[in-house]
């Protein structure tokens, strides 16, 4: 583990965390209209399945120095919380994992063969992108082997090669702080897919200004796909670059799945120093899990 490489990921998921854990206050109909007037909901704000996924991949990445995939799974389902809103169908799979099954005829098995194409491997993988800064390619390659421990459909799987492209180009201080730069490269790092088809529309709506239109073209989480998910939370990142604040209020503003849009942007956004997380939301944010690696402290 590089000490570089680590303090890159982890500020990426705290970007992640923050974005996730107030993204979830929204979710709670008393703080709708203070979404309307961005004002802040009481803390503190407890993260989700989003973060605590994505701290099981930093774990791996600091242990291993790459996705072991073993490790990754066992992760998974060892540091794996009911109420932290996993899904029915990883919830079930993490149990049985976590009872001695194959993580691997598990993954495979999920929606009748076809595997889950859910939004739950992007959700995760922006620190693995920040972790390889400066190598977009690999971070797409270390992203599709993530995946595969619990989303093996196509589009979940290009939904994490994206945003982990996305991560990468963002924490590369060498990379232009260009929307369409970031947008075109990342469509060129991904397979042909729904995901890539999503991103190329985001590209094209840069210049739109009303969040509403952009989440009806490219939607916004609402059937949790990686499809209806990743183009829309990209468009957001690539949108506010440097500007953690403007990036979560844009993203929590189109509804849908609002904790798992803003913490994709958020770790995203992050990647780079410019885009850290204000303080005093790291202050309400729930800590980090007390099982990281000691160098997060």
């Amino acid at each position: 583990m590089t000490d570089d490489r680590f303090a890159r990921a982890l500020a990426s998921l705290r970007g992640l965390a923050v974005g996730d854990a107030l993204g979830s206050q929204f979710f709670v109909p008393a703080h709708y209209t203070a979404l309307t007037r961005r004002e802040l909901p009481p803390a503190p704000w407890q993260w989700t399945d989003d973060t605590e996924m994505a701290s099981s991949v930093l774990a791996v990445l600091a242990t291993h120095g790459r996705i072991d995939q073993d490790a990754l799974a066992r992760s998974f389902a060892d540091h794996h919380d009911f109420d932290r809103g996993y899904g029915p169908a990883v919830n079930r799979m993490l149990r049985l994992v976590r009872e001695g099954a194959d993580w691997r005829e598990l993954a495979a098995a999920l929606f009748n063969g076809q595997g889950s194409w859910g939004n739950g491997a992007a959700m995760r993988i922006a620190p693995l992108g920040a972790w390889y800064a400066g190598d977009a390619e690999q971070a797409t390659h270390q992203a599709e082997i993530s995946a595969y421990t619990t989303h093996q459909h196509r589009e979940a799987v290009v939904g994490a090669m994206a945003v982990a492209a996305a991560a990468a180009l963002v924490a590369d201080p060498r990379w232009p702080r260009d929307p369409g730069a970031l947008l075109d490269a990342v469509v060129a790092l991904v397979p042909r897919s729904a995901v890539q088809a999503g991103l190329r529309r985001a590209r094209d709506m840069l210049d739109y200004d009303d969040t509403g239109t952009v989440a009806a073209v490219l939607g916004c989480g609402r059937r949790t796909s990686a499809h209806d998910t990743v183009p829309f939370a990209l468009w957001a990142a690539a949108r506010h670059l440097g500007s953690y604040q403007e990036m979560f209020w844009t993203t929590a503003r189109a509804g849908g799945d609002v904790d798992t849009t803003c913490a994709i942007a958020g770790g995203v956004v992050a990647a780079e120093p410019a885009g850290a997380p204000p303080a005093a939301w790291l202050e309400r944010t729930e800590p980090l899990p007390a099982w990281l690696p000691r160098a997060a402290d």
